[in-house]
């Protein structure tokens, strides 16, 4: 009931909005909240007993953005003034992360050599108008042309840079291509996480165009959970919306590359005032926020918006809006595992890892404790400039005493390679979820302290091993504990998730109580580990409305609902909802915890854990206990059209039309521009018999909104169950048109025009189909059937 924002044209695939096939077609999509978020009925919670306090509801209107597109002036304005950092940026890799494809922005060689794949050839080119193309060849399908129409990074990254292009799509978005250049290897590469699930692969003949993951194009740019999307970090403020007079989508944006207003928000007042002169009575009313002044975690939040891992609360987030009232950064640890025990990346991720380093916990390290943010060189925290990121001074600027005498603390040569701090305490890792093909590794933002041993245990790459290849676990570990003594002791929620973990790997899981005490940390100022335990905690040993709870368990929860950190206490929160929201003094300090922060942040995390949990179990078949996750959301965020079709699509799974339709409907009125709400609702009507009803809720969609696949597929599984084949056939090829990658729409496509003996103009439909679903027997056959009569086997 989520959508989780990965953050990169090479995320996990963020989920956004998938079709499964179930019946005619049921669009699972995940709810918008970051990667989750809850439904249920409004107004009860567990069925409180008379007396019991009831929940607050909210005081306003759910989040919505407060910036505009005209808010922003546009970087070049700022050079009017601010020549100096306009430079320094302008040569930076945010200065050049991207734009309109040209000889300064393309790195990846348009010079007409094909990539050849097993099944075709795609041919990046240069057109005589000076345009950039992929020129795609498939045997038994017409060549096509994809144009680029945007360009998105340029190799710059240390590590394994890469450079990803964009293609203006039918519907009005903006598609991500799944032809990527890595500079580091200099070859073509695709990203196969959601088809073969071998990570970035180096395009070779011995694999199918479609073992790419965005083939055909349906990741769209900006963040939409419609789609699989690639959020707004890929650019400076792009907005991606359903414009209902148009029928089409809109994608805009200010430019492809990361513009000052990107991390200074809005600046169009601010603009206006220094041109003016008018700064206000005091000279204060400076029309934009100063970064300078900033806490340590208000100066993160400025880089997190990109440089991290999120689950979407809200869409439209532009700068200058509320981080928090759009993305919660800790969640995507609910019910996934990005990080290990101690938050070194275990898939995919980015640098919210340096939120459980030392230093920013103990002292006051942000990202401009060692990025310069203009040009993204380095510095040192006194904004001296360092000549590379591999200078000691960053380091030596807090750790004065280790740079006095380097060889007496790292026991290697002055001028080698593991003298320097950052080849042991932030090695670059390559991110396991990648896999090996391609280089994609990042600087380990934990900034550990090297424990050969337990990263053996962990499966993380050692920076000891990365020089000493040659060296066992416990040879490395050996040396280091002679070298350094004994090493500082591994914080509590780290050895607490070991221990857990270990536990279940022995098959032996740990009791709850014994979990509890590894897990529930509220003595510990850990913001990250605690959610991420917490998380742990409450999807292995909490259940809905548990009939008792050890009091010291309830107790450390009630703890962590107080915590400091957003994210942990309203998880906490959830947690307690979940398992006890019965009970009266735990619905009191519910309610309390409403009535202390009345906005929404609070609110819609809180229903995200709960909507998640309900969605577990509706994955189990357990929907009767689902429904619970769902009213207990909705107790929180009520009248929310998002959990309403969560709940709906559980009860839809147990075949309760009866109760589902209702609550699609209700969906649906809430949220008429949600265009799946309405695809859900009529797959209800029609599995309940009601093929009218139906087809009225797909027509009515399709008037609104001609932009929605899914309404086309769906209207032409209803006509050609009336036998309105012709009309039927045409609607499966506007699906198609608009979502290339619906294989049971090509099928139907194809199927209905041999019923009308169109038997020519099947086949491609057919090959299309078994394309995308190649292990399907029915679209084998059918195609082997076709090409039989066509006389082409």
């Amino acid at each position: 009931m989520r959508e989780r924002v990965c953050g990169g044209v090479h995320g996990r695939g963020a989920p956004g909005v998938r079709p499964v096939v179930v019946g005619l077609l049921l669009a699972a999509w995940l709810l918008l909240t970051g990667c989750g978020e809850g439904s249920g009925d409004a107004g009860t919670v567990g069925a409180p007993a008379p007396g019991d306090t009831v929940l607050p509801v909210p005081s306003g209107p759910r989040p919505s953005s407060e910036v505009s597109p005209g808010d922003f002036a546009g970087a070049e304005a700022c050079a009017e003034c601010h020549d100096a950092p306009f430079r320094a940026w302008s040569s930076s890799t945010h200065g050049r992360a991207g734009g309109p494809p040209s000889r300064d922005v393309v790195i990846a060689p348009f010079d007409g050599t094909p990539m050849r794949f097993a099944d075709g050839e795609v041919v990046p080119r240069v057109a005589e108008d000076g345009s950039y193309q992929f020129l795609v060849r498939q045997a038994g399908f017409e060549p096509r042309v994809l144009s680029v129409d945007g360009v998105v990074g340029g190799g710059h990254m240390l590590g394994g840079g890469t450079q990803g292009f964009f293609t203006e799509h039918v519907d009005g978005t903006v598609r991500f291509l799944p032809f990527d250049w890595s500079r580091a290897e200099g070859a073509w590469f695709c990203n196969t996480g959601t088809r073969t699930d071998e990570g970035w692969v180096p395009v070779t003949p011995s694999m199918r165009l479609a073992d790419c993951g965005d083939w055909p194009p349906i990741r769209v740019l900006g963040t939409e959970s419609r789609f699989n999307n690639c959020q707004g970090c890929h650019g400076s403020q792009i907005r991606v919306r359903f414009e209902p007079g148009s029928g089409a989508w809109a994608t805009s944006w200010t430019s492809l590359a990361v513009n000052c207003e990107s991390c200074h928000g809005p600046a169009a007042d601010h603009v206006s005032r220094a041109r003016t002169g008018d700064f206000g009575p005091e000279g204060l009313s400076l029309g934009v926020t100063s970064l300078v002044v900033q806490d340590k975690d208000a100066s993160l939040g400025v880089c997190f918006g990109c440089h991290a891992l999120k689950d979407v609360l809200n869409e439209g987030y532009l700068p200058g809006d509320s981080l928090d009232l759009f993305y919660a950064l800790k969640y995507p640890t609910l019910g996934d595992q990005p990080y290990f025990p101690d938050a070194r990346i275990r898939s995919f991720a980015y640098q919210g890892t340096h939120l459980a380093s030392a230093c920013y916990l103990d002292g006051g390290m942000d990202c401009v404790s060692c990025h310069d943010p203009h040009g993204q060189g380095y510095q040192d925290q006194f904004r001296n400039p360092l000549d590379s990121p591999f200078d000691d001074g960053q380091c030596t600027a807090c750790h004065a005493a280790k740079g006095r005498d380097l060889e007496a603390h790292t026991f290697h040569p002055a001028d080698s390679e593991g003298s320097r701090c950052v080849s042991c305490h932030m090695p670059y890792l390559q991110h396991p979820e990648v896999g090996p093909g391609v280089r994609f590794s990042r600087s380990d933002h934990t900034i550990p302290n090297p424990r050969p041993a337990l990263e053996a245990a962990l499966g993380v790459e050692s920076a000891c091993v990365q020089c000493h290849a040659d060296r066992t676990p416990d040879e490395l570990q050996a040396r280091t504990e002679e070298w350094w003594g004994e090493l500082k002791p591994q914080r509590p929620l780290i050895t607490g998730q070991m221990e857990v973990l270990r536990a279940v790997e022995a098959g032996s899981p740990l009791s709850r109580q014994a979990a509890a005490e590894r897990l529930l940390r509220p003595d510990q100022h850990d913001p990250l580990l605690q959610f991420q335990a917490l998380a742990t905690f409450t999807v292995d040993h909490l259940g809905p409305d548990e009939a008792t709870l050890e009091p010291e368990v309830q107790d450390r929860l009630l703890a962590l609902a107080r915590s400091p950190d957003l994210d942990v206490r309203s998880l906490a929160l959830a947690a307690l909802h979940w398992s006890r929201g019965t009970v009266p003094a735990v619905r009191a300090r519910l309610a309390e915890a409403l009535r202390e922060e009345p906005g929404w942040a609070l609110r819609q995390r809180w229903a995200l854990a709960l909507g998640y949990l309900g969605d577990r179990l509706t994955d189990a078949g357990d929907v009767d206990r689902a429904q619970l996750g769902y009213r207990k959301a909705l107790a929180v965020s009520p009248d929310d059209p998002r959990v309403l079709s969560a709940q709906g699509l559980s009860l839809y799974r147990a075949q309760r039309f009866g109760e589902a339709i209702p609550i699609l409907q209700r969906a649906v009125a809430l949220d008429p521009e949600a265009s799946l709400a309405r695809v859900n609702l009529g797959i209800a009507q029609a599995a309940a018999g009601d093929v009218q009803g139906a087809q009225q809720t797909y027509v009515r969609l399709l008037e609104e909104n001609p932009s929605e696949p899914l309404g086309w597929f769906n209207l032409g599984n209803l006509l050609q169950r009336t036998e309105r084949l012709a009309e039927a056939t045409e609607a499966y090829a506007r699906a198609v048109a608009l979502d290339g990658s619906l294989a049971p729409a090509w099928f139907q496509r194809a199927r209905t025009l041999i019923l009308l003996n169109r038997i020519p103009e099947a086949l491609e439909p057919a090959r299309r189909a078994l394309e995308l679903d190649p292990g399907n027997g029915l679209t084998q056959q059918m195609v082997r059937d076709l090409e039989t009569a066509l006389g082409q086997r």
